[in-house]
């Protein structure tokens, strides 16, 4: 410490100032919001503005993926579109179904019972446990096309990304047990095609079930006034079954 200042009298000083903060608790808190200020928030803005890249890449690959596949589908019955919604969000059109892909604009720290605390990874620093979220949600493309407000749409995964851009997802068939390992998980071109892909597979392979004949035994005269236009039932792909509740890999 003696070696860093150039004589006595700016060491004093530099004391003075410490012993001064010390017994202050005014200062204390200041230098502690300085402190939060410097690291945790740049942090967090670090994080924000790295998920907005990758996020991009998300976009470009979800077109660049429904391109591909429209070489092949000459169908024009068969939906492969996508629609950019913005800096935050993109919505892709494939066959009967609508993958709505969401950048949150807040930054999460995982809860403390989460079990990857107690791994080596974020053992080493707390940081790596702050993470921007990309949500991939499933709707019926009719639900969206007809403005049907009341259809119900399911959360089939979620992509956690850190400052180091290191990476895991939770979700549904595939999504759900492939990209589970942080610490050696890191974003890349390859990878986020490769989550496009599932997420595209994982919606054609969920079928549309036909709801319980109770379900639409008793219906109102303004649904039935309104069914020319468009039918005002709640539809989803798992209707009448679990919807918000299931909890299966099926789903």
């Amino acid at each position: 410490m003696h070696g860093f200042f150039k004589n006595n009298a700016i060491k004093r000083k530099f004391d003075k100032n410490r012993n001064k903060m010390a017994k202050d608790p005014i200062e204390q808190n200041r230098a502690q919001l300085v402190d939060l200020l410097m690291h945790k928030s740049s942090l967090k803005q670090d994080i924000a503005d790295d998920s907005e890249k990758v996020f991009e890449k998300l976009k470009s690959m979800v077109i660049s993926e429904i391109t591909e596949l429209k070489k092949s589908i000459k169908d024009p019955r068969v939906r492969l579109s996508y629609q950019d919604k913005g800096k935050f969000e993109i919505h892709a059109y494939v066959g009967s179904d609508v993958l709505v892909f969401n950048l949150h604009q807040n930054v999460f720290r995982l809860p403390d019972h989460n079990p990857l605390w107690g791994t080596a990874y974020f053992k080493k620093d707390q940081n790596n446990g702050y993470f921007s979220t990309i949500h991939i949600f499933n709707f019926l493309a009719e639900s969206i096309l007809q403005n049907r407000m009341e259809d119900a749409g399911y959360l089939i995964g979620r992509l956690f990304m850190n400052h180091e851009q290191h990476f895991l997802i939770e979700g549904k068939g595939a999504l759900g047990f492939m990209f589970r390992d942080p610490q050696n998980m890191v974003i890349s071109d390859e990878a986020i095609r490769l989550i496009v892909q599932l997420s595209f597979a994982h919606v054609l392979e969920f079928d549309l079930y036909i709801p319980p004949f109770e379900y639409l035994s008793e219906i109102s005269v303004a649904q039935i006034q309104m069914m020319g236009e468009s039918l005002k039932l709640q539809t989803a792909k798992r209707l009448g079954f679990k919807m918000k509740h299931e909890d299966t890999e099926n789903y």
